[in-house]
């Protein structure tokens, strides 16, 4: 699959003060990538220079082929960004609050603002006005408004702020629901265990240098652990067993090394119920990489 963005080598700095040094990762479509890392790492920086709002001192960003800086209207005429809590104006309706940013471009038609109202599940109450709606459902009219240019990326700022559960979930369903359609999306959240529940890449940045980045699953491997789900362990004779429990153990093994522990519990007539890699939460690859700080 082609890049939708890239970010080559990008380079910031206030004063005499380096924010950002050589960042760089892409963005592909389908993929929802997690950009996550401690307060003060750079993700806003970055998220600004992605979307035009600051100077990029070195380095380059390409939206669909388009260099930000070189050709700034081609290149942001197919994004849709959320910055934290979109605003609205709560005084009018939802559809009124799409049909204005509607007005700011051409031939934006009702039929096509229904038909995002509908993708987004606010068709029952898109005539009320914004003060009565929820947290999550401001949210979800923030995102039809992004989606209203047609975009084939998103970039979201921290959009889980103030959600409770229900609103994350929705937010997280809509979310797998337009990467499932194609479109690339940047999250930047500290909500990392929701992340990891619907994104396929993560990229990690710790005081403006990308510590990581990779698929998710590649990103959470815990090296060669394997936990053993056994009948009992009263009678055990593995060697390499370690915090053992009354029926489950854990190893550091390779998988040939797996496969003779198999035949010694089969030997030992232990019945065996499962045999798994053990995978970190996103969580605790996080702090795992970047020694252990998080906000």
């Amino acid at each position: 699959m082609e890049n939708i963005l890239e970010c080559k080598n990008l380079c910031k700095s206030f004063g005499k003060k380096q924010i950002l040094r050589d960042v760089s990762f892409s963005i592909a479509e389908g993929d929802i990538l997690a950009f996550i890392g401690p307060n003060g790492s750079g993700k806003t920086t970055t998220i600004k220079l992605i979307l035009g709002l600051q100077r990029i001192d070195s380095g380059s960003v390409l939206i669909n082929g388009h260099d930000i800086t070189m050709e700034y209207v081609k290149a942001i005429e197919k994004v849709g960004s959320i910055v934290e809590n979109p605003d609205s104006y709560m005084y009018l309706t939802g559809w009124q609050n799409l049909r204005m940013v509607a007005n700011c471009y051409k031939h934006i038609t009702d039929e096509q603002i229904r038909e995002i109202v509908k993708y987004v599940g606010l068709e029952n109450r898109i005539n009320d006005k914004v003060s009565k709606y929820s947290l999550g459902m401001r949210q979800r009219l923030g995102i039809a408004r992004a989606l209203i240019n047609k975009p084939n990326i998103l970039i979201l700022d921290e959009p889980t702020n103030g959600l409770d559960p229900e609103g994350i979930r929705d937010l997280r369903d809509l979310l797998k629901k337009l990467a499932s359609d194609g479109m690339g999306i940047l999250i930047s959240s500290h909500n990392l265990a929701e992340l990891d529940s619907f994104c396929n890449k993560v990229c990690i940045i710790n005081s403006g240098v990308i510590v990581e980045a990779s698929e998710v699953k590649e990103f959470k491997k815990n090296e060669n652990r394997v936990i053993f789900v056994v009948s009992d362990t009263s009678n055990l004779e593995i060697k390499e067993a370690k915090e053992i429990k009354k029926n489950s153990f854990v190893v550091n093994a390779t998988p040939d090394a797996v496969a003779k522990i198999i035949k010694k519990l089969v030997k030992n007539k232990i019945d065996i119920y499962e045999v798994r890699k053990d995978e970190l939460t996103l969580e605790e690859a996080f702090l795992k990489k970047t020694g252990g700080k998080h906000d």
